[in-house]
C-alpha cells in the first residue's frame, strides 16, 4: 500500500483526528474528520470562514494527531489551498454529510492538499514507523 494511501485510511478508520495550527504564537487544536484523496494527494475541507482557514492562511504548517486501537500517527507537513470546484466537489461526494452545510461555489468550501507529507505511527510495543507522501 502506497504510504498516501496508508495515512488517508487510517485517518478515514479514526473518524476523528486533531488538527493543531497556529494562531499567532499561540497552537490551536481542533477536530476534524475529512480525509480524501484527490489527483494523488490527500485533502481535507473546511469553511473559509472558519478561523483555521484564517490561521493556515497566515501559517500553513500544521500537524494531525489521531489514535486508534493502540496505535497513533502524527502527520506533519504544508496544507495548500486548492480552490477548484472539481476539488471541492470531490471532497463533498467523498463526504456527502457535509452538502448539508458546504456547496461547491458558495464562496466558503475550502480544500487543502497536503505537501511534503511525514507521517510517523506510533505505538507502546513497535518502533515508530515514518513515511513520507
Amino acid at each position: 500500500m502506497a504510504a498516501i494511501d496508508e495515512v488517508c485510511e487510517f485517518l478515514k478508520d479514526c473518524g476523528t483526528y486533531y488538527l493543531a495550527t497556529t494562531d499567532g504564537d499561540q497552537p490551536r487544536v481542533r477536530p476534524f474528520g475529512t480525509a480524501h484523496i484527490y489527483e494523488g494527494k490527500l485533502y481535507i475541507q473546511t469553511g473559509k470562514s472558519k478561523d483555521v482557514a484564517k490561521q493556515l492562511e497566515a501559517n500553513p504548517k500544521f500537524e494531525i494527531c489521531a489514535f486508534m486501537k493502540g496505535t497513533w500517527i502524527r502527520v506533519s507537513g504544508t496544507l495548500v489551498a486548492n480552490e477548484s470546484d472539481e476539488a471541492a466537489a470531490s471532497m463533498l461526494e467523498a463526504y456527502p454529510s457535509l452538502k448539508r452545510m458546504y456547496a461547491v461555489g458558495d464562496g466558503n468550501t475550502i480544500v487543502y492538499g497536503i505537501e511534503n507529507g511525514t507521517a510517523t505511527f506510533s505505538s507502546f510495543t513497535d518502533a515508530p514507523r515514518t513515511v513520507e507522501f
